[in-house]
């Protein structure tokens, strides 16, 4: 099993690959993380919906956890790198 990655790890990650392009990542999140998509040019982060859900479980019900992730997550625009959270097809 994989050792979870802090979000200062996954910060230092995406800030090298990435060199000098600015990017909005979700704090408390860097387990869901999945990689960075592009969007017009842009880096976006990208992140698992599923585990963005399981992680807000750890503090939570299922319901409060979907509820929490619409509004503060999936609902919020904080600009044109706002992340991408991706409903994987099984």
């Amino acid at each position: 099993m994989a050792k979870a990655m802090t979000d200062t790890e996954l910060t230092e990650k995406v800030t090298e690959a990435l060199d000098e392009e600015e990017i909005t990542l979700a704090d408390g999140f860097a387990d869901a993380f999945l990689g960075i998509g592009r969007q017009f040019g842009k880096p976006i982060a990208v992140y698992s919906r599923r585990k963005c859900i399981e992680i807000l479980m750890r503090d939570m019900d299922e319901e409060q956890a979907e509820e929490y992730f619409e509004f503060n997550l999936a609902g919020a625009w904080i600009g044109e790198t706002t992340p991408i959270y991706l409903e994987e097809m099984e």
